[in-house]
């Protein structure tokens, strides 16, 4: 009787040839041209969204000073950071200890009496955007007296 040996590949294929790991290459770029835009473009509005927040809570904090100040809004940053003293003569505590930065993490500016708007008692704060530009609440600049 006479054995049969199986018969083996002659060639065993052990990886993965230039064609199929280029063809896998072209299609991870294409999801990454599809998705990073979208991803990039989340961000910018998640960095506007949180300077909206910061300034709105910087101007919360100029309302507490007023609210202390029989109704003066704070002249400048400084003041906030410097209450000075109460009618019986204490130290009264800084209403804040840091300028509040916008998403980019650059300070944000504020103005009282405000010149930005003819229509508000309120101080004037906005952020220099995404160009990191001061343009005095313009162009790409964030601020609480417009509505964009």
């Amino acid at each position: 009787m006479k054995r049969i040996a199986p018969q083996s590949p002659s060639r065993q294929r052990r990886g993965f040839t230039l064609t199929e790991v280029l063809l896998v290459l072209a299609i991870l770029g294409v999801i990454a041209a599809m998705v990073v835009p979208n991803l990039m473009s989340r961000q910018q509005e998640a960095l506007n969204r949180q300077t909206k927040v910061n300034i709105t809570s910087f101007e919360r904090i100029a309302q507490n000073y007023a609210v202390d100040h029989e109704g003066e809004w704070p002249r400048d940053i400084n003041s906030m950071m410097n209450p000075g003293q109460d009618s019986d003569g204490k130290n009264r505590a800084p209403y804040m200890d840091v300028v509040p930065k916008d998403g980019w993490n650059q300070p944000l500016y504020y103005e009282y009496p405000n010149s930005k708007s003819s229509n508000s008692d309120k101080p004037a704060i906005w952020s220099s955007g995404k160009n990191k530009q001061n343009e005095d609440g313009g162009g790409d600049d964030i601020n609480n007296w417009s509505t964009k």
